[in-house]
C-alpha cells in the first residue's frame, strides 16, 4: 500500500512532466482552474497550488465553480472548502441544467449539450476574470478513453490534447493532469479527503460508450500490464505518412519528390 506522501510526488513528478513538456505556465499567468467539485478537478487544484509555491516563476490562480443548479447541489462545499484552504475562487451560478433537460431527447445521453454550454460560460468567466488560461482536469484515462471513442464510434483519430487555444484564439487551455493515471488521484483523493460532489447529469447515467471504453482499457490493463502506458506514448509518437490523411501528408505528389531525390543521388 502506498504512503500519501509516495502517491503525491507520483502525481507532482507527473504534472510536472506536463507542464514542461507542453510549456504550460509561463511568468505572469493568471490561470483559472476549473473546479468540479470531484476528484481529479480537486487534485489538480492541489498539483498547481504546489508549483505555485516551488516553481521559479510567478503566476497566479484562481478557482471557479459552475454552479449549474442540480437539484440537491450542495452549495456550501466548496465556499468553505476554498476558504479554508485560502485560496481565491469564484462561483458561478448559471441554470444550464434546466437547459440540458429541456433540450435532450428522453433515453440520450446529455454530456455533449452540458460540456457545450459549460464552456462557453467558463470561457466568458475566464475573460470576464483577466485570466489567460484555463486549466482543466482530464487525467491519463481521459485522454486514451477520448481516443477509442473517437477511433470506434466517430471514425477520426482524435484525443483531448494537453495544451490548445480555443476557438477564439483569445485563451489556452491546459490539462495539467494528462500524465497522471485514475488510480494515482483516487488513492490521492482518499488521503486528502476531498469532500466530493456527485454530479447529477452525466455521472448518473449508465451504459454510456465512455463506461464501455474504459472498461475495454482495464481489461486490456489486467491482462497486459503497462498497456495504457505504451498507448499513451503512441499518441506523442505519431507518423503522418504512416497514416491516410491526405491533409497531412502529401501523397499526390510523392511521386516527384521521389524522381527529384533520385536524381540529386
Amino acid at each position: 500500500m502506498e504512503t500519501q506522501k509516495q502517491v503525491t510526488k507520483k502525481l507532482q513528478k507527473a504534472t510536472a512532466e506536463a507542464i514542461q513538456q507542453y510549456t504550460m505556465i509561463a511568468d505572469g499567468d493568471k490561470i483559472m482552474v476549473c473546479l468540479s467539485g470531484g476528484k481529479d478537478s480537486y487534485a489538480m487544484l492541489h498539483m498547481l497550488l504546489h508549483f505555485k509555491k516551488v516553481a521559479p516563476i510567478s503566476f497566479d490562480i484562481i478557482a471557479v465553480n459552475l454552479d449549474q443548479k442540480q437539484p440537491g447541489f450542495p452549495e456550501e462545499v466548496l465556499p468553505n472548502y476554498l476558504t479554508n484552504l485560502q485560496v481565491d475562487y469564484k462561483i458561478i451560478e448559471k441554470n444550464t441544467y434546466k437547459i440540458v433537460m429541456e433540450k435532450t431527447p428522453e433515453g440520450k445521453t446529455t454530456c455533449s449539450l452540458c460540456s457545450r454550454l459549460r464552456r462557453g460560460t467558463l470561457y466568458e468567466a475566464a475573460k470576464d476574470l483577466g485570466c489567460n488560461k484555463i486549466a482543466l482536469g482530464h487525467h491519463r484515462n481521459d485522454i486514451l478513453e477520448t481516443f477509442f471513442l473517437n477511433f470506434f464510434f466517430a471514425g477520426k483519430l482524435e484525443t483531448m490534447p494537453p495544451k490548445f487555444k480555443n476557438d477564439t484564439g483569445n485563451l489556452v487551455v491546459l490539462r495539467p493532469l494528462s500524465f497522471c493515471r485514475e488510480s494515482d488521484i483516487e488513492i490521492y483523493a482518499r488521503f486528502m479527503n476531498f469532500p466530493i460532489i456527485p454530479c447529477n447529469l452525466c455521472g448518473s447515467q449508465e451504459n454510456l460508450q465512455r463506461k464501455r471504453v474504459k472498461q475495454m482499457i482495464t481489461d486490456w490493463e489486467a491482462d497486459f500490464p503497462n498497456r495504457s502506458a505504451i498507448m499513451m506514448n503512441a499518441l506523442q509518437n505519431v507518423f503522418p505518412s504512416h497514416l491516410l490523411d491526405k491533409n497531412l501528408y502529401d501523397f499526390e505528389h510523392l511521386e516527384s519528390k521521389i524522381s527529384e531525390a533520385s536524381f540529386v543521388n
